[in-house]
């Protein structure tokens, strides 16, 4: 997605949808709101991903409400960084690494690009990770027959076009974790403490802290996500004009990302933080969805499990495929086939068989795997979003959709928290 396309006869259905979309927009309300659906609800609620739930699983039952307020300011900078990546996307029709290459140059580019591959490749050892956590659960399979499988199978979905097709159920299956809700509720949490956590920081000054709240932070702010979303309003061929709507779809998903982060929490806390259950497996985490299933927790708990991990390691790979490909200035291109996008297809399959390899090292341990990645992934957001304010401060580039005062200020505010918190750990690491 390095840049908006050029018509060809094999995007000519491709074409009619975004003209249908954008006749849709004209008529304004719901209908607009409904096409331009799509980047932010997908980004937001794949975060949701078995990185994620073991994360909020592991600090609601380590540390109860006390570290809610961490949940919250992530979710607060993910709709800031969110809607600066699909303003992005829009207002240049081009990808983040095509942008720093062009406007910082290669060895920025491949700066940004090498963050986001060492990021993806944690976040898609998560997700086999998950896959192999589901399995075991769901009914015993050995990782060494669901993580090639699943690896084998995403690939095939994407790279033969029908990911959309199955997207939905992918969502569906995903969707689960709603339970959370309805456990978090039905497990009579203490909803003042809940309120309190969320509003007053406070967190005990020991490693252990701050590697969960760091955890929190890139799980939720998730370095893939920023790339994807850039990417996927760009193939969405939204316009400016859009940007009011889609404004809307990023809010919503984020959001909705929050609300279950938090029952999650709420639900482990109420249940595991109370008995001093520590979250040592899945069959752990699965057990605060017992207030809502109660035996047939676990088989709840694995098929969500099971349903956003596909999810995500479908969305993973390829957003690393298309930044490696507008690193090196390549065209990458779904409708096209590997002799005329060799780049974009190798760096799909590379990055899927690197992830899938690591998960089945003997004795590897899945979920360390799930929650190390994530810890991972803000250190490296230090790399990736001062480029992406530079980009979105940048007038000659954006013109009147250039961060305004308001902007810059909670975009600096959000990087600020990233850093404090991964300086935090840094020193009392080295402590």
């Amino acid at each position: 997605m390095a840049s908006r396309p050029h018509r060809t006869p094999g995007r000519h259905a491709h074409w009619r949808v975004a003209r249908h979309r954008h006749r849709l927009l004209r008529t304004g309300g719901v209908a607009a709101l409904l096409a331009v659906v799509g980047p932010g609800i997908l980004a937001g609620l794949s975060d949701d991903d078995p990185a994620g739930i073991t994360t909020y699983s592991i600090l609601g039952a380590r540390y109860g409400y006390e570290l809610l307020w961490v949940l919250a300011l992530s979710t607060a900078a993910l709709i800031v960084f969110h809607e600066v990546g699909v303003r992005l996307g829009v207002v240049t029709g081009k990808g983040l690494l095509t942008l720093v290459r062009e406007r910082f140059g290669q060895r920025a580019a491949v700066l940004v690009a090498t963050a986001l591959v060492v990021a993806n490749t944690g976040t898609l050892c998560a997700e086999f990770a998950g896959v192999a956590a589901a399995m075991e659960l769901l009914n015993g399979t050995s990782r060494y027959v669901s993580v090639p499988l699943a690896a084998v199978g995403v690939s095939i979905l994407v790279l033969r076009e029908n990911f959309h097709r199955v997207e939905h159920l992918l969502l569906a299956l995903s969707s689960v974790f709603v339970a959370y809700v309805v456990a978090g509720i039905l497990a009579h949490p203490d909803w003042g403490e809940a309120a309190r956590g969320l509003v007053v920081p406070s967190i005990p000054l020991d490693r252990d802290a701050l590697l969960v709240a760091v955890a929190t932070l890139g799980t939720t702010l998730a370095p893939w996500g920023l790339a994807f979303i850039q990417s996927y309003a760009v193939d969405k061929r939204l316009r400016v004009a859009d940007l009011r709507y889609e404004r809307a779809d990023v809010i919503t998903g984020a959001v909705l990302t929050g609300v279950i982060g938090f029952f999650v929490v709420v639900a482990c806390a109420a249940t595991l933080h109370t008995q001093g259950i520590e979250v040592d497996g899945a069959g752990d985490a699965a057990r605060a969805l017992e207030p809502v299933a109660g035996s047939a927790a676990a088989t709840l708990f694995g098929l969500g499990f099971l349903g956003a991990a596909l999810l995500a390691a479908a969305i993973v790979p390829l957003s690393t495929a298309y930044s490696v490909s507008e690193t090196l200035g390549r065209r990458a291109d779904l409708d096209r086939g590997f002799r005329e996008e060799r780049t974009f297809y190798l760096a799909f399959g590379a990055v899927t068989a690197v992830a899938a390899c690591l998960v089945l090292i003997p004795g590897a341990p899945l979920i360390e795997i799930l929650f190390l990645s994530q810890a991972l992934n803000a250190v490296l957001l230090l790399v990736l979003l001062p480029f992406i304010r530079s980009l979105a401060k940048d007038r000659e580039l954006m013109g009147e959709n250039a961060l305004g005062r308001f902007d810059r200020v909670s975009t600096a505010l959000a990087l600020g928290l990233v850093a404090a918190s991964v300086l935090a750990l840094g020193v009392l690491a080295l402590a």
